[in-house]
Formats: C-alpha cells, sequence, structure tokens
C-alpha cells in the first residue's frame, strides 16, 4: 500500500481529544499555513482563509457555540451537546475555515460564462484545504474531527475576532492529542459506489 493511501486511512474523525500533542502551537501553525497554500483552488483564486484558535480562544469558540445552541435544543438533547462542546474545547485547538466571498464575486464578473459554478468550486477548494489539513494533523498522529456549527455561531464569531463581513464561516475542524482510537471503519459495496467504462 502507498504512503499517500496510508495516510488517508490514518485520517479519521477523532472526537476524544486532549491538548498533550508532541508539536507547540508554532509549528502547528506553520503546517496548517503550508498545507493550505499547497491545496488547489479553481483559477488560483485562493479563496479559502483561515482561523487558528488555541488556549483561551478555542474554550471561547465552544462557550459561544453553547450559548448559540442552548436556545435551539430541546433541553432533554442539551446535556449531550454541551458533553460534545466540552470535549471540543479540551483539545489543543480549532481551525476555522471561511471562503473570500469578495473574490468569488469579483471572479463571477470577470468570467460570466462560468459565473454559476465558482461560488462551488469555491466550497471544494475549502473542502479540500479542510481535508489535507486533517491529513497532515493524522500524520503528525493528532486526532481532529470536521464540524459545521455554521450558520448558527457566524455572527458571535465574526464578531468576537473580527472577522471581515466578506468571509463566510464553512466548517470547524477541531484537533488534539488521540485519547481513544476510532472504531473499524465501514464501507459502502465498491459495486454500489463505483463504475469503470472502457
Amino acid at each position: 500500500m502507498s504512503n499517500f493511501i496510508q495516510q488517508l486511512k490514518n485520517r479519521r474523525s477523532i472526537y476524544a481529544i486532549g491538548k498533550d500533542v508532541s508539536l507547540s502551537e508554532e509549528e502547528i501553525t506553520a503546517l496548517i499555513k503550508e498545507v493550505v497554500r499547497e491545496s488547489p483552488t479553481a483559477f488560483n483564486s485562493q479563496t479559502q482563509r483561515v482561523v487558528i484558535l488555541f488556549g483561551e480562544a478555542n474554550q471561547k469558540l465552544w462557550s459561544l457555540t453553547e450559548e448559540a445552541l442552548k436556545p435551539l435544543t430541546p433541553e432533554e438533547a442539551f446535556k449531550n451537546t454541551q458533553a460534545k462542546l466540552k470535549g471540543f474545547a479540551g483539545g489543543k485547538g480549532t481551525v476555522l475555515f471561511f471562503e473570500e466571498h469578495s473574490v468569488v464575486k469579483k471572479l463571477q464578473e470577470q468570467f460570466p460564462l462560468y459565473a454559476d459554478n465558482f461560488p462551488s468550486w469555491s466550497e471544494q477548494s475549502t473542502g479540500i484545504s479542510a481535508v489535507n489539513v486533517w491529513t497532515a494533523l493524522a500524520q503528525e498522529k493528532i486526532g481532529a474531527s470536521l464540524q459545521h456549527y455554521n450558520p448558527v455561531i457566524d455572527e458571535a464569531v465574526a464578531k468576537e475576532w473580527a472577522i471581515p463581513e466578506s468571509w463566510v464561516l464553512r466548517s470547524q475542524l477541531v484537533f488534539g492529542s488521540i485519547e481513544t482510537s476510532p472504531g473499524e471503519k465501514e464501507y459502502m459495496r465498491d459495486e454500489d459506489r463505483f463504475r469503470v467504462i472502457k
């Protein structure tokens, strides 16, 4: 098996995370920046924007998320939600992935033939960046899981960290030390998923 395929297999959703990672915050930051820079974008548009939260800022994110979800979550289910968010706050950090929509709009104006495609192409680029960062962290024995609390937390996040209005939050990659390994991954049948045509 190739090293690349093994890296993809190592990238799993890790929910039980802690703060005990081997890389420093500076090393993690440098890794994330390099991975995002090397992730492809349509027309080299580079629409991905990233905010990396550590320490009190990471805890603040999950506190804001709890505040936003409380009035929207049935009371009987909220304890489970609180426990999940507390686990995220107990990790090393969170990567917030945004898209810069002003760039998307400029491309739509510049290339009207493809105007309808630029929003989805931008989102694909953000997804590529997220999974690339996730895989790079896994290679360093750092666990992560991709969360999607947007748009519920968008306003609070933008206000707390002075996020530009044109940045649209797409996902939150929470990461930390692997405290519990994931179970076996299940795969659907190849016959239902793939076609080879010659």
